[in-house]
């Protein structure tokens, strides 16, 4: 009799019979192949992510001016054209051309801001560098007749408060939340005399100098008389300066030098001290120093929004949320060394050494 079952399929080659049990089919795949094809997805995946980051970087800097600062909403009316303008003044002042020297500029460039909010949470620093900023401040009020309001965070003392003088004259406009730290009006040059040491490691400063005075504040020897009454004219010129800068700032104090006299000891003060002694005129926070620019402005608050301004930030960081690094710190080249050694004055309030090179920005 014919056999109509269908023919049997053929038995894999990888089948396995085992006694007792029924046949088991054993897929095998290579670990090797997944791994692979794993590998070339990621390959695929990082060369996308690279064409995305040259294209974007390629549209920025085909449309956008080189390290423009990014203006961001602050507060008030978000979708008004005229704008209150924060500046920010953070941390010990430096020289050259930084953040806040950017910030200055970039009001000075903007015809639709109307007043300027100087905010400032700093101990000082250089003497030249927080006159630089108190200069660039001055002339940004004078070319654009902007109202400026201060507004102290919980630091504004020595350079800080000397920046803070760029008001002017203009009443109620110093304003110092209640917890800030402010004053300090005065100088140092810091001065180590190492000698001691020196003559304990039996090293001796052998420098050949064209006069007695060349080598004043070195610390390699005690400081004498005509060395120490050198520097302090030095020191005197300057802190004339800074109380004539405060006085330009205080009119209360241009009447009455005695009462500048009294509080530029170099001591700092606390919110309501600074405003019995005439340092400040009002405590309050920074919104309060808004509405105040708002007024000085001739605007409401419901026709004008507040803007602060940002860093540009670096096309890794816009990828995954950072801002663009400060400036290098320290270098241990020789610059840098003899910078560290150059005698400096500074506007600054610290415990500690003094020792900030002049090629850092602000």
């Amino acid at each position: 009799m014919a056999n109509d079952a269908p023919d049997a399929a053929p038995v894999p080659t990888n089948l396995k019979l085992v006694a007792g049990t029924p046949p088991q089919i054993i897929l095998q795949q290579s670990l090797f192949d997944w791994m692979g094809k794993a590998l070339l997805l990621l390959l695929l995946v990082g060369i996308l992510v690279l064409v995305i980051i040259s294209l974007a970087g390629s549209f920025r800097s085909y449309f956008n001016e080189p390290d423009k600062l990014q203006e961001k909403y602050h507060s008030l009316a978000r979708h008004a054209t005229k704008k209150i303008a924060i500046v920010n003044l953070e941390g010990a002042i430096m020289e050259g051309d930084g953040f806040v020297k950017k910030q200055i500029d970039a009001v000075k460039a903007d015809q639709d801001v109307v007043a300027v909010v100087l905010r400032v949470n700093s101990p000082g620093g250089t003497v030249t560098g927080s006159d630089f900023l108190y200069h660039h401040l001055r002339e940004m009020i004078d070319q654009r007749k902007l109202p400026l309001i201060v507004s102290m965070g919980s630091l504004c003392a020595s350079g800080g408060y000397y920046v803070a003088m760029a008001v002017g004259d203009q009443p109620d406009t110093l304003y110092a939340e209640p917890m800030t730290v402010t004053g300090s009006i005065g100088v140092i040059m810091p001065h180590y005399d190492l000698s001691g040491l020196l003559d304990r490691w039996n090293v001796k400063d052998d420098s050949i100098a064209t006069g007695p005075l060349k080598q004043m504040g070195s610390f390699t020897k005690p400081m004498t008389e005509e060395d120490r009454q050198a520097l302090e004219a030095i020191l005197n010129d300057m802190f004339a300066g800074f109380k004539q800068v405060v006085m330009n700032g205080r009119p209360k104090f241009k009447a009455d030098p005695a009462a500048l006299d009294a509080v530029a000891t170099g001591q700092v003060f606390t919110a309501q001290q600074a405003l019995d002694r005439g340092l400040i005129d009002k405590i309050g926070f920074l919104e309060a120093a808004i509405d105040r620019a708002a007024e000085l402005a001739n605007v409401s608050t419901d026709e004008v929004r507040c803007v602060k301004y940002e860093k540009p930030t670096t096309l890794v960081g816009e990828l995954i949320g950072v801002r663009a690094p400060p400036p290098a710190g320290y270098t241990l080249d020789a610059a840098s060394l003899l910078d560290l050694a150059a005698p400096r004055a500074y506007y600054l309030w610290t415990m500690l050494p003094a020792v900030s090179p002049s090629n850092r920005v602000q």
